[in-house]
């Protein structure tokens, strides 16, 4: 059983490190993003999709790169009795909000996946089915929602990241709960980056 744990978090923890390392660059694109944005309404006319298009840049540096923040320990926790607990004391307590933590984002998933359907012209109520549909070609794309703004782009790529973020996520949320259950058992799998 530990055997088959390490191995997802071996290859999870891979996975979402080099996916959020790739991640970090992302803050540079919307800097450059902004940066035109900036320039083109002080200088030129200004620019209808800088403003949009760093809202989807940001969505996806912070979606994508979620797990990796998780992997790597750098969310904020409310440390007012944690840091006096045993380490067994502490691996409990991790495993319980991590526990908590996979059922949000499997409620987040589905409801991203619904959000994605409706995105692409879907107005049923079973999102798994539709996509498996597409899949197979029983179901056609509708109706493709777009932005109330002047720019008007489309919603469904950036419904779609966020869900393959969400989808990361909850990966990454497993692995930890491994990582604490090995915990509770004595013994450490994950690779430790600093």
């Amino acid at each position: 059983m530990i055997g088959a744990m390490a191995a997802y978090v071996r290859v999870v923890d891979a996975v979402n490190y080099r996916i959020g390392r790739v991640m970090m660059w992302g803050l540079f694109a919307l800097m450059g993003i902004l940066l035109w944005s900036s320039i083109s309404k002080t200088f030129f006319l200004p620019s209808l999709w800088t403003l949009e298009v760093a809202q989807f840049a940001m969505v996806t540096y912070y979606i994508v790169g979620g797990p990796y923040s998780i992997q790597m320990g750098s969310n904020v926790r409310m440390d007012l009795f944690y840091h006096n607990w045993s380490p067994r004391k502490k691996a409990w307590f991790d495993a319980f909000t991590v526990l908590l933590l996979i059922l949000y984002l499997g409620v987040l998933l589905y409801g991203g996946l619904g959000s994605t359907a409706y995105s692409l012209g879907y107005w049923g109520d079973q999102p798994l089915s539709y996509f498996l549909g597409l899949l197979s070609g029983s179901e056609e794309i509708g109706r493709l929602e777009r932005s109330s703004t002047a720019w008007r782009p489309y919603i469904w790529p950036i419904k779609a990241i966020m869900v393959f973020g969400f989808f990361l996520m909850l990966l990454q949320a497993i692995s930890e709960f491994f990582k604490d259950i090995a915990r509770l058992n004595g013994q450490e799998i994950g690779v430790q980056r600093a």
